[in-house]
């Protein structure tokens, strides 16, 4: 069997829901160590920071992965690299937050915190639980030597109303605050191949969310989960069922690749 390049998302298509190693399907679990055995390589390929991917990582064995949205690379359980944010871009937007008295925090390190300079931010996100966020009263931004993702508070409203978010990568999970961070995957994607010394051409990738549309080139098999967004299932090579009804164990049966 020709060796493949498998990359999964982590949340809605390893994961069936939420955040946390709790809830992946057994089925799922039994494919990844079918590929293992065939001699195929497989990786993660995720949005999270490398530091909130290494639980998900480890406790299903995986050595490989592409974190921070395609700009951290992970090779045989060994971080190899995260390329931080445009620091100037950053600086811009930042400015302009306070400027709009517009509350924000900020991941400078390969930790499972984030920070801001006051309790404005955690006060308005506190209904979400996706990371603790500390207070760090001298945080300067401009002292910081990288800047790996910023987080805005505020509804759909401040999209509009922030001009130096629009030069910068961005996304939004939920209503209380948007993301700004890296979101290609294909970017660490193709790296690794490239260091791994294979081909694109036999790469295969899991995905379900709006921010794995780039992750969908053509230059590879992309398989989009059956609960995944309508936008990414119009872009995919095959529809599988949901995470939580066999998917990933039933695309790959259907493949022949386990």
């Amino acid at each position: 069997m020709k060796k493949k390049y498998f990359f999964f998302d982590i949340d809605g298509t390893l994961i069936d829901g939420g955040f946390g190693v709790g809830n992946i399907p057994e089925s799922a679990i039994r494919a990844l160590e079918r590929l293992r055995e065939n001699g195929h390589f497989v990786a993660i390929a995720t949005g999270r920071s490398h530091a909130m991917a290494e639980e998900i990582r480890t406790a299903l064995g995986f050595e490989n992965m592409v974190s921070d949205g395609g700009n951290g690379i992970t090779i045989d359980g060994k971080l190899m690299e995260i390329i931080p944010l445009d620091k100037k871009l950053c600086l811009d937007l930042v400015a302009e937050c306070e400027e709009k008295n517009i509350p924000w925090a900020v991941s400078y390190d390969d930790s499972i915190y984030r920070y801001a300079p006051d309790e404005r931010f955690p006060e308005a996100v506190k209904k979400t639980n996706y990371m603790e966020t500390r207070i760090q009263k001298d945080l300067d931004i401009r002292k910081l030597e990288k800047i790996f993702k910023i987080y805005i508070a505020g509804d759909e409203s401040i999209e509009t109303q922030l001009d130096k978010l629009s030069p910068l990568p961005w996304c939004r999970y939920n209503p209380y605050y948007i993301y700004v961070e890296p979101c290609d995957k294909a970017v660490g994607i193709r790296k690794m191949v490239s260091l791994l010394e294979g081909k694109l051409e036999d790469v295969v990738v899991f995905g379900d969310q709006k921010n794995d549309l780039t992750m969908f080139s053509a230059e590879w098999t992309s398989i989009a989960m059956g609960n995944a967004v309508k936008e990414l299932k119009e872009k995919a090579d095959y529809i599988t069922t949901n995470v939580g009804n066999d998917g990933i164990y039933n695309a790959l049966k259907h493949f022949g690749w386990i």
